[in-house]
């Protein structure tokens, strides 16, 4: 689901020799690993149209390069790819593909394994769910040796690896099904044609849209004399907009009293739109600035519109240097559409540094994101210091080789490879108490509350693994009682079962009282660091999402707890059983309880979700990511009482790829999502904005007939909106900023701005008119003002461009952009273009293949189009 069977990994590197320890015989150490350190591995996707419905055939190339040949059984090649079932090999191989566990899986040679010196030999195998992108390539592979009695003797990792480039429909079509088109340099150029460039004074002057904006006529000069004036209650924003300007301009704005005309930073009585939290009024006028919000969050708010009123030749202003601008008259009067606008990071399955999470916290702020629900625990890592449980950190925030699925550590994930800790990989990593506090302080100081999240009962690997470390070090030093305090399985558990991540061991026992004891201590130990940090933890997320099939179905301690409660009746329903006995713990502790949608669901006994009335009314807030698999669920919860999150898969789904290029990165299970997509939601009338099934197919009109609408009375219950960021494709920051950016904007302006016109048109006509006007304005304005800025603000981001549409047809090269306003360049020499290649600003006559990028205001530029004679002719 949100991060599901799909789940793809990403960014190959060249990976360096290692050795676990060194080998017992002089000759299998010398002569096995001149070996595998001259073995390359090439992989291809051979095909997703294997025959068979979603079947897939995909090939290993090895080439021995070393002057040996290599034989027999006595080792396998380990590696992580994105979880897909594994199928019987359709005819015989030299060696077998296993799935182990997650997105661990294993090629075993057969016996008579023969690869001489300078051969390659293929290796092919098949499994369920094509594969769509490069980065789908296995990752992270290395060798494990074994000596003659079967114990590892050595471990070398891979460092000539190649993924073959996706160049077929066979490779880039997910199956038969697959409808969404392929992308070309021809088809972005026929769907940029709807785009026109607009002037300066025709964008949007902030994003988010704020309500109202009057300008007057005149400008005021910015000038370092200039002082903020603020009472103590603001003293936090005052010195916020002090560092920022300072930043901005090089000018030295005080809060002591200048000879200039003041930036005024006050509170007062504000209401836009019936809304007074978080509202501002923002005038610039000859007597200066003056910023009032009805609270310190909508002057924060204001400042941040001050901000991006600044023109970007300040921002683009060499380092150190002064530069004087004007800004002109003008009244903003505004408030949020939603008092929840969020953003979800998830930091378990690929670390992101605490640098990382501040830039990412700074960005948020400034398009006026004001949750953060940080995803620190998961089955690949727990990335937060507990006091009193370090086998947490020591254990699960780390990953290597480990002889299998039993043994208390975590296995490679993601490509993380064999050892723990390597420069380079995103695999361990974790936040100690002071940065975790340090993290709260600056969000708070920005106004976003930071959301904690501990995934139960599902998703817990890492913490179960690390309480199996610590049981089986306090069982060693003769302290059962002790052992047993927090230990979270049930160790006679037989059940069976594959979660959507392809684990057979990431789900509690719910029948044991140590599991809750667990839970509590580590809601109590975050809530510590909140007070540390000066704050009130009043929210929980609890996760419990994506409990698999089979869970405790033959769990002794499970069947036990169903005999003395029959009511329960069934395994399938010990999740919400689970979830009824941790509420009452939580509210103990005055927290307001957050979850994925399956907390405010139960299984009927068709196996089908239904809202279950238990939680309706009890300060459970469900997060509602399911709106392409079942249409109206969100309504329906929200109708039924709950207060709920809208985190629409097929609009707010940051880490799903961009596109079906397969060269884009990303993950694809839900379909694409573009920054359109972000912008393009109607919260009331969600049936609206979906658009597409995950194939690509055109959702019609009548497949909704039937679904539960919105009950207007029910709009209360819609809280706001959350942008989610899954980590099994993102490794560090530039990847991270790369999917963010520029999809948070357009997510920004359905979070905050007021209604737009096309949200309440039924016609579809008419609708997909207004909506392609307002789109066409904002497309303008990321392209000549937010994109720009982007490269400056906070340091820079790693932000995408598009890449540019292009057509050859009669020798004349054609070419647009989907965000006009962008520079487009070519080369015809077969050079990639730079800043300085001919600019195109109308069709021109080319001979021969075209390479075309997008560059903005600032230089960065999209990757390069390539197109060729012909392409194109028939649009």
């Amino acid at each position: 689901m949100k991060s599901s069977i799909f789940s793809l990994l990403v960014v190959l590197a060249f990976l360096l020799l290692y050795s676990c320890k060194p080998g017992n015989s002089e000759n299998n150490t010398t002569s096995e690993a001149s070996t595998y350190d001259k073995l390359a591995v090439r992989w291809e996707q051979v095909s997703n149209l294997a025959g068979e419905d979603n079947v897939f055939e995909a090939k290993f190339t090895l080439t021995n390069n070393s002057n040996i040949t290599l034989t027999g059984n006595k080792w396998a090649l380990f590696f992580s790819m994105s979880p897909r079932p594994i199928q019987p090999n359709k005819t015989p191989q030299p060696a077998t593909v296993q799935h182990i566990n997650g997105d661990w899986y294993k090629m075993i040679p057969e016996a008579n394994f023969s690869l001489e010196s300078g051969k390659s030999v293929d290796v092919t195998y098949w499994g369920k769910e094509g594969m769509i992108k490069e980065i789908d390539g296995p990752l992270g592979l290395y060798v494990v040796w074994y000596d003659e009695k079967g114990a590892e003797e050595k471990i070398t990792q891979i460092a000539d690896y190649q993924v073959t480039p996706f160049t077929r429909p066979e490779q880039m079509n997910r199956n038969k099904e697959d409808v969404e088109p392929i992308p070309t340099a021809a088809l972005r150029y026929k769907n940029n044609q709807a785009m026109s460039q607009i002037p300066a004074d025709q964008l949007q002057k902030i994003v988010p849209s704020p309500v109202s904006l009057k300008l007057g006529k005149g400008e005021l000069e910015v000038s370092g004399s200039m002082s903020v004036e603020a009472g103590k209650e603001l003293e936090n924003e005052a010195t916020y907009l002090g560092k920022s300007m300072d930043e901005l301009t090089a000018m030295s704005f005080s809060t002591e009293k200048g000879s200039g005309k003041p930036i005024r930073l006050q509170l007062g009585q504000v209401k836009v739109n019936g809304i007074s939290k978080e509202a501002y009024r923002l005038s610039i006028s000859a007597e200066g600035i003056t910023i009032t919000g009805s609270d310190p969050a909508g002057v924060f708010y204001g400042i941040q519109s001050l901000k991006a009123l600044v023109p970007y030749s300040v921002y683009n202003r060499p380092s150190g240097t002064v530069v004087s601008f004007s800004l002109p008259y003008l009244t903003i009067e505004d408030a949020p559409r939603f008092e929840f606008r969020g953003l979800h990071l998830d930091v378990g399955r690929n670390f992101q540094t605490k640098e990382t999470i501040l830039r990412t916290l700074d960005i948020l702020s400034f398009y006026k994101i004001n949750r953060f629900l940080f995803y620190t625990t998961e089955d690949e890592g727990w990335r937060v210091e507990i006091k009193g449980l370090p086998e947490l950190t020591e254990v699960g925030a780390q990953r290597q080789h480990t002889t299998g699925k039993e043994t208390p550590v975590l296995h490679p994930s993601y490509g993380s490879g064999p050892v723990a800790k390597e420069k380079g990989k995103h695999g361990s990593g974790y936040y100690t108490r002071q940065d975790f506090i340090d993290i709260l302080k600056y969000a708070n100081e920005r106004h976003i509350k930071v959301i904690p999240e501990v995934n139960f009962p599902g998703h817990a690997r890492a913490a179960i693994k690390a309480m199996e470390a610590r049981y089986e070090r306090l069982m060693k030093e003769g302290k059962k009682e002790e052992a047993e305090e927090y230990r979270l399985i049930d160790p006679d558990d037989k059940s069976e079962y594959l979660s959507a991540q392809g684990y057979k061991d990431n789900v509690v026992s719910v029948a044991r009282e140590s599991t809750y004891r667990f839970y509590e201590k580590v809601v109590d130990e975050i809530a510590a660091m909140y007070q540390e940090a000066g704050l009130t933890m009043d929210v929980f997320h609890t996760g419990g999402d994506e409990v698999p099939e089979g869970s405790w179905t033959k769990s002794p301690m499970a069947s036990e707890l169903m005999a003395k409660q029959p009511e329960i009746k069934d395994p399938k329903n010990l999740q919400a059983y689970f979830f009824g006995r941790l509420l009452p713990r939580l509210e103990k502790r005055n927290l307001q309880i957050h979850g994925w949608e399956e907390v405010a669901l139960l299984k009927n006994a068709e196996g089908k979700y239904i809202p279950n009335p238990a939680f309706a009314g009890k300060n459970v807030v469900p997060y509602i990511w399911n709106n392409i698999f079942d249409y109206d669920l969100g309504y329906r919860l929200a109708n039924a009482g709950y207060k709920v999150v809208l985190c629409n898969v097929t609009n707010f789904y940051f880490d799903m790829s961009y596109n079906k290029d397969p060269q884009e990165p990303g993950l694809y299970w839900a379909g694409f999502v573009d920054t359109r997509n972000t912008w393009t939601f109607a919260p009331y009338d969600m049936f609206k904005t979906t658009l597409k099934t995950s194939l690509g197919r055109e959702i019609k009109a009548s497949e909704f007939e039937g679904k539960e609408r919105l009950k207007p009375e029910a709009r209360k219950n819609i809280l706001g909106v959350e942008a989610q960021m899954w980590s099994e494709t993102i490794k560090g920051r530039e990847m991270l900023e790369y999917y963010m950016l520029p999809k948070l904007m357009g997510f920004a302006e359905s979070a905050w701005s007021p209604q737009r016109v096309w949200e309440t048109i039924d016609n579809k006509e008419q609708r997909e008119v207004a909506l392609n006007k307002g789109w066409n304005i904002f497309a303008n304005t990321l392209a000549q003002q937010e994109l720009p800025r982007l490269s400056r603000l906070n340091g820079g981001y790693n932000y995408r461009i598009p890449l540019p549409g292009a057509i050859i047809a009669n020798g004349m090269l054609q070419a647009n952009t989907e965000f006009p306003g962008l520079i487009i360049r070519y080369t015809t020499d077969g050079k990639e273009p730079d800043k300085n290649s001919p600019q195109y600003t109308a069709p021109v006559q080319v001979s021969g293949p075209v390479m075309l990028k997008c560059f903005d205001a600032a230089g960065k530029s999209s990757r390069t189009a390539i197109v060729k004679p012909g392409e194109g002719e028939a649009l």
